[in-house]
């Protein structure tokens, strides 16, 4: 899985969440392509962007929810990279890919409701982005949102980052299965790191774990199938 993140933020340095998802990036298999750095006078290369396009089988946009939608340069981009022929219609190069959405909030997600402070839903504000990956044919992900990131504690902020290293990099499937394999994925790598023979120890004891309760889910999978297989019956 090699994953794009396409983030817009004309502010990046001063913004303590996107600091924190840049040092929360895996190690491998995810680039991070912020636009205003790369074209700080808004002269996007149509070219170079659709060439970086091809090499990555998810494509993420992370951005602040301005006013119900990106900052402009992402909107800017859209309209220069995503022409008739590459992202769409005939030879259209983007079809298949993942696209997903990382927001981050002003408020707390929950306001996005009817009856809340917002009044809509995430999903209903972000329709043109649906629209966007129907179009083109892309597999559009649930929306990661981010609410009022200054506000978290640590321990949060610890269960953000698993989380959004599941997002940019777990394969789109909700499932426990998918989720444990993800796991088992984190843990081999670190098992290949240099670890110390303790840390190493305390990995392999943790793989042996995922393996253990993966057996006996299976079991209790395979009795189930069978009481099922008994009523029918």
């Amino acid at each position: 899985m090699q994953t794009l993140i396409i983030v817009s933020h004309p502010t990046l340095a001063d913004s303590n969440a996107q600091r924190f998802l840049w040092e929360s990036l895996p190690a491998d298999g995810v680039t991070w392509h912020h636009l205003e750095s790369v074209y700080p006078d808004g002269r996007i290369n149509r070219e170079a962007e659709q060439q970086q396009m091809f090499q990555y089988d998810r494509i993420i946009f992370q951005f602040p929810f301005y006013w119900y939608s990106s900052p402009a340069l992402l909107k800017q981009w859209q309209d220069v990279v995503l022409t008739e022929g590459f992202a769409y219609g005939s030879g259209g190069r983007l079809s298949g890919k993942e696209f997903g959405l990382v927001l981050a909030l002003g408020v707390h997600e929950r306001e996005y409701q009817a009856g809340g402070r917002e009044g809509f839903t995430l999903s209903e504000l972000t329709r043109p982005y649906q629209a966007m990956a129907a179009k083109c044919g892309m597999t559009y992900m649930p929306t990661f949102a981010i609410s009022k990131f200054d506000y978290l504690n640590d321990s949060k902020k610890k269960a953000l980052l698993i989380a959004y290293q599941q997002y940019l990099t777990k394969e789109n499937d909700a499932s426990l299965k998918t989720a444990e394999n993800w796991f088992r994925s984190q843990l081999q790598s670190l098992g290949k790191a240099g670890l110390s023979e303790a840390d190493q120890q305390l990995v392999e004891h943790l793989i042996a774990v995922l393996e253990d309760n993966r057996e006996h889910l299976d079991d209790l999978a395979w009795t189930l199938a069978q009481m099922e297989g008994n009523q029918l019956g």
